[in-house]
């Protein structure tokens, strides 16, 4: 090996460091905030928005058991983004109850919150982009790709390009978020007995 060839070597060994570095920085600086950033302030408003104001709801952190998590992650070719969830119970009328679970996919280079609501069956009423960071593909957070999980439950398919519309130029985004919204739906029979 030249010198020269060498340094390159070094060279690029930094640049991927300094990736890596800035990256977990972003992660680490998304993770300070979390919750306590406006997340938990965004979802109030988007159930408060999708039920009215006169809706009752509690949030709870729920750790993901590690056998729960190696069943679902591989059928969805994902893993989860922490080893929790956070998850709203909303009572929308009487004894009717609905479940709010949020969770984080990776995007190109930023996490995409959203928000997946379910009835007690484990059927996709809805489904929310809380928060979207990167500075392309921010179509996905149009009610209209988003209404296509609408009804989809654990035994849905998810294919994008199949079942779920894809969206030129946001294609890393729209993958991360069909196989992150599956992965809630596998994950909501699991964790139902819970809240």
């Amino acid at each position: 090996m030249t010198q020269s060839s060498s340094g390159r070597s070094i060279r690029r060994l930094g640049i991927v460091a300094i990736k890596n570095i800035t990256y977990l920085f972003l992660v680490f600086c998304f993770i300070a905030t979390g919750l306590h950033g406006g997340i938990k302030e965004d979802v109030k408003i988007i159930l408060r928005t999708e039920y009215g104001d006169s809706i009752v709801f509690s949030m709870k952190k729920i750790s993901l058991d590690k056998e729960v998590k190696a069943k679902i992650e591989p059928k969805v070719r994902q893993r989860f983004f922490k080893d929790f969830i956070y998850v709203w119970t909303i009572e929308i009328k009487k004894g009717e109850k609905v479940y709010g679970l949020l969770d984080n996919v990776k995007g190109k280079s930023m996490p995409i919150t959203f928000l997946v609501i379910f009835d007690s069956k484990g059927s996709i009423l809805n489904s929310h982009i809380v928060k979207y960071r990167e500075p392309y593909g921010g179509e996905i957070s149009s009610p209209k790709w988003m209404n296509q999980f609408k009804g989809r439950n654990a035994s849905s398919h998810f294919v994008v390009g199949n079942d779920i519309d894809g969206i030129s130029g946001a294609t890393i985004s729209v993958y991360s978020m069909s196989a992150g919204i599956m992965k809630l739906s596998l994950l909501f029979p699991k964790i139902k007995s819970l809240l």
